[in-house]
């Protein structure tokens, strides 16, 4: 992905932001018309939504019998429903789960080898769509939301998820002239917060004793020229930034 946003941007002087994969969801509106989506900033309004339908797998799973610990919470960590345990030799098992694929898409399979040394395999199956208790977290920078940051989540893991992205974006995201705060959101309701504090200038440096109401009289200038430059300033988000939501963490 890097080396095609690089030509892109170098031989076709096109700007490409990357973003994190996403999944298909079918919304059921309040009058039964069902809707598909390809990302959480063509949800619509939640008072209009009678439920959201994610895709669902049933991944067939081979590992060596001494990984069937590591792999099941794996896969109960990501949601997934146990359905069987196959042996297929002394030492091979397959483990059957129905996944929501949005759990899958991106690192499952990199920490399934992790987890299995790489002898762990994976194969799956489309099942259909699923009703859960999904819902759109948008992630604000400095009170704005950014689309492209936005995702649907079950409601279970909202926060956690939502503290783990606010941590990494506070990470990738510079430090400006005016304090950038960070949130999580679900509607108007934020679960998470962080702030980037602001790069200070020390205005009172050439003030050498004195009377300190002029220290003050600085240093309240310098407050309120802060406030307007946050009102108006413009927050530079890097291409990191907007992968952070890729590896939220555990």
């Amino acid at each position: 992905m890097e080396i095609v946003q690089e030509r892109l941007e170098r031989e076709q002087k096109v700007q490409v932001v990357q973003t994190a994969p996403t999944v298909p969801y079918e919304v059921v509106l309040n009058d039964d018309t069902v809707k598909t989506i390809d990302s959480a900033s063509e949800l619509p309004d939640p008072s209009n939504l009678k439920e959201i339908r994610e895709p669902m797998i049933r991944a067939n799973i081979i590992i060596p019998g001494e990984n069937i610990g590591d792999i099941s919470k794996l896969c109960q960590d990501r949601r997934g429903i146990y359905r069987k345990t196959e042996y297929i030799g002394p030492q091979r098992v397959i483990l059957e789960y129905d996944l929501p694929l949005a759990e899958v898409i991106f690192d499952f399979f990199d920490r399934l080898k992790t987890a299995t040394r790489g002898y762990g395999t994976l194969d799956y199956n489309f099942l259909g769509f699923k009703a859960d208790d999904l819902v759109r977290m948008d992630i604000l920078v400095n009170g704005q939301a950014i689309g492209a940051l936005s995702l649907i989540v079950h409601k279970s893991k909202a926060e956690s998820r939502g503290r783990a992205i606010i941590r990494k974006l506070k990470a990738e995201i510079g430090r400006h002239l005016f304090e950038v705060p960070l949130q999580a959101a679900i509607g108007s309701r934020v679960i998470a917060r962080e702030t980037i504090s602001a790069m200070r200038k020390n205005v009172t440096a050439k003030c050498y004793g004195g009377d300190v109401s002029r220290k003050r009289k600085l240093l309240e200038k310098q407050k309120e020229g802060k406030k307007r430059m946050k009102q108006v300033g413009r927050v530079e988000i890097p291409q990191e930034a907007f992968m952070a939501v890729l590896e939220p963490g555990e």
